[in-house]
């Protein structure tokens, strides 16, 4: 199995930035490659259905939500990516003074129809634009 782990610091309490990403079907409110996001169910086991921009669709399920631990993991079911077997966390950590958080974005998954070098180069730019992204939201 590969394995992509990255992280952002931001200048937000955890309950802000929580509020913001915390959502199964909030990855289009914060991610620039989401232009609209759809779910089918509530909860664990909802799938959401991601449009995204330029064209293109994934699929991802939810597979565990920890609303007080700030996390939440999923998998991709359906997907354009050169990955199978995806299962990834979204984590919102406290960076201890209550003023600021860690957002941690980790996966495992086999490559699928690449070399595991480019597999893992497309999923750290996916994470790289979230993270960009949400340090323009925040002022990080």
């Amino acid at each position: 199995m590969s394995k992509v782990s990255m992280s952002a610091r931001l200048p937000a309490p955890v309950d802000a930035v929580w509020k913001r990403i915390g959502d199964f079907n909030a990855l289009c409110d914060w991610h620039p490659a989401v232009d609209k996001s759809e779910v089918d169910g509530k909860g664990e086991g909802s799938v959401r259905k991601l449009t995204l921009v330029g064209g293109g669709t994934i699929v991802e399920r939810l597979e565990r939500l920890d609303e007080d631990g700030y996390q939440y993991v999923y998998s991709i079911t359906d997907s354009p990516l050169p990955v199978s077997n995806y299962v990834a966390t979204l984590r919102v950590r406290d960076e201890g003074d209550g003023k600021a958080s860690l957002v941690e974005w980790s996966s495992e998954f086999e490559p699928a129809g690449v070399p595991e070098n480019d597999a893992i180069k497309v999923i750290q730019e996916i994470y790289s634009a979230g993270f960009e992204n949400l340090k323009k939201m925040f002022g990080g």
